[in-house]
């Protein structure tokens, strides 16, 4: 590899693991904590199943396409991300960094890339397809979840925006499909 794309691959990655500590260290708030822990334990699933549950249950037989798309999409995403840790094998932050406090559990081994981003920007991205007035729901939530996982000690920033960018690329597959 150049010189020149080292120096700048090295860059990049001391700024993702500053940014890393910067953001982990509001999780020595308890209050801060307990929030992320919260949403972070909701984006396991619970609360896309509930969403789910909830369109199902108002919107009938209409609501049959829209959530197995959401299943569909965010079955891929499964598939994927595991695909993708096992092959990058990223070690996750508090591995790393003596600075990092782990404050949340981690699901697997590996880091890259968070795998409750990717499912929740599909989620989100499929149910404002069909739903878009739940954009004051889904699209809070879906950040939340995202910025979770950097504050528990649990992934990279750069984890999270591969995360995201795949979540909604399997999420528009999907929809144009």
């Amino acid at each position: 590899m150049p010189y020149k794309l080292v120096l700048y691959r090295n860059r990049f990655l001391a700024w993702d693991s500053a940014l890393c500590i910067s953001v982990n260290k509001t999780s020595h708030y308890r209050a801060v904590r307990i929030f992320f822990r919260l949403i972070s334990r909701l984006g396991d699933g619970v609360f896309w199943y509930t969403v789910m549950l909830g369109i199902m249950l108002t919107q009938g037989q209409a609501s049959y396409m829209p959530v197995l798309h959401m299943a569909m999409a965010g079955l891929t995403g499964t598939l994927i991300y595991k695909w993708i840790k096992g092959k990058t094998l990223r070690p996750r932050p508090y591995e790393i960094h003596q600075d990092i406090w782990l404050t949340g559990r981690p699901l697997d081994r590996f880091s890259f890339p968070s795998g409750h981003t990717l499912h929740a920007v599909a989620f989100c991205t499929v149910g404002l397809y069909y739903y878009p007035q739940l954009a004051g729901l889904l699209i809070p939530f879906t950040a939340l979840v995202g910025l979770s996982r950097v504050v528990l000690g649990l992934h990279y920033p750069t984890d999270v925006i591969a995360g995201a960018a795949i979540g909604g690329l399997i999420a528009s597959l999907f929809i144009l499909l």
